[in-house]
């Protein structure tokens, strides 16, 4: 409708202080019709954020609206819907994504609790967390093999489907093996973020694994440059 982006920002950080803040001006020529529900699209609160249902319902959209008319397309084989569920190999069908699953802002900002760019692994209170999240500028086959290759000497095996990992120990601790589960997403094509949760084992294993395996990561993890009030604060 404008013509640009409501929320544009060269420095990512930035960008999603503004899209947490729904830090946005409007053209002119809008009218309040379409200013109120716009700002009820973009709410980044998602419990008060507008639904499709209220969308369609929205006295400024109905104008001039006409509800879509689909036409019935072929029938669905029913057979290759079950061969993807099916374990066996005659019918196992195996699907490879081309990159990570995407992650909009909103996502983003629902996992910024435990989500520090300036830090490889959040802590709070001294504890680890049972899950982490960190950031990389790297592509995302060079992040799931430097993550690999990390893990292997620490003594894990490692499986891999798509852009998602799982490491699991070879001693068996207090708990049972130590399981991790990595997930890469992509933020920006040029930005991922990498997620790893504790799946099995005890957390204080955990604490220990993360030591040795964040020092070996510290060459795929990117640092966000300050923001300009974060720097005047520090001078």
């Amino acid at each position: 409708m404008s013509g640009y982006l409501p929320f544009d920002e060269p420095n990512i950080l930035a960008l999603y202080k503004k899209i947490w803040k729904a830090n946005f001006s409007f053209p002119s020529w809008f009218s309040s019709g379409a200013k109120k529900l716009i700002k009820r699209i973009l709410d980044p609160n998602p419990h008060t954020r507008i639904t499709i249902p209220e969308i369609l319902e929205d006295e400024w959209f109905k104008k001039g609206y006409m509800p879509p008319h689909f036409q019935q397309g072929e029938e669905v084989n029913l057979d290759d819907i079950d061969a993807v569920f099916n374990d066996s190999k005659e019918h196992l069908v195996t699907e490879k994504k081309e990159k990570p699953e995407s992650m909009n802002a909103f996502a983003l900002i629902s996992r910024s609790q435990v989500f520090d760019l300036g830090n490889l692994f959040e802590k709070q209170r001294g504890l680890i967390k049972r899950e982490t999240r960190f950031t990389s500028q790297c592509p995302p086959n060079e992040i799931l093999s430097k993550i690999e290759e990390t893990a292997k000497p620490l003594g894990f095996n490692v499986r891999k489907h798509n852009y998602k990992m799982n490491l699991q120990g070879d001693k068996t601790g207090r708990k049972g093996h130590l399981s991790v589960a990595t997930e890469v997403f992509e933020v920006a094509p040029s930005l991922h973020m990498v997620e790893l949760r504790k799946t099995g084992g005890d957390t204080l294993e955990f604490h220990k694994f993360y030591k040795n395996f964040s020092s070996g990561l510290k060459d795929i993890v990117w640092k966000a440059e300050a923001l300009p009030e974060q720097e005047e604060t520090r001078s």
